[in-house]
């Protein structure tokens, strides 16, 4: 296995490790008091850490299967692409800001859940696909881009800060899922931008 073979294995299995932390966090954080963990915008800045800890909190049996399920698919997703470390950094960096990107939605009081941190993985792996050279990458990276265009902008997130879809019995926060969506995105282009390569292996 040559050099750039080995670091994208080991970017790959970073990017699953995410993944997995992330399914970890939901399944231990079922049991606990969701106002332990949530996000609250009221205490954005006196107790930062809920920006990392919101995405532990479901508020049924339905929001965390979804949750789960749309997390290995993200973590398959990624591993199937081939990301680099620089999109793994981004996924990571994404996921507190997603949480962040709520306080322009302040009416939004608490917050739980993975949804958001999940479109940022999935933004991530499209920004990737869509400076690739080969063709077929770029064209499932705009497929790619369209869906998750036509999903986010179809919840409407300028609206309510809260939906009631069919079938959930949950409220769901549409914002989420466009400030993690931009935030994956935007992270994405800045680590390519800023680190071209990889860090090279020790000889």
């Amino acid at each position: 296995m040559t050099r750039f073979a080995g670091r994208t294995l080991r970017a790959t299995h970073a990017w699953a490790g995410v993944a997995l932390l992330l399914c970890a966090a939901a399944l231990v954080g079922w049991p606990i008091d969701r106002e332990t963990l949530d996000w609250q915008p009221a205490l954005a800045f006196t107790q930062p850490w809920r920006a990392i800890t919101a995405v532990a909190v479901h508020y049924n049996g339905i929001h965390l299967a979804g949750a789960l399920a749309g997390t290995v698919l993200t973590g398959a997703l990624g591993v199937a692409a081939n990301v680099p470390a620089r999109i793994v950094w981004a996924w990571l960096v994404a996921w507190p800001l997603t949480q962040f990107g709520l306080l322009i939605k302040p009416e939004l009081l608490h917050y739980g859940g993975v949804s958001g941190v999940v479109h940022a993985g999935v933004a991530a792996i499209i920004v990737f696909l869509l400076v690739q050279k080969q063709r077929a990458q770029r064209l499932i990276g705009a497929a790619m881009l369209i869906g998750i265009l036509i999903k986010v902008l179809g919840e409407t997130p300028w609206g309510p800060a809260l939906r009631h879809p069919e079938g959930w019995g949950i409220a769901v926060a549409p914002i989420a899922h466009a400030t993690g969506a931009v935030a994956g995105a935007v992270c994405a282009l800045i680590a390519l931008l800023l680190f071209k390569t990889d860090r090279p292996e020790p000889s």
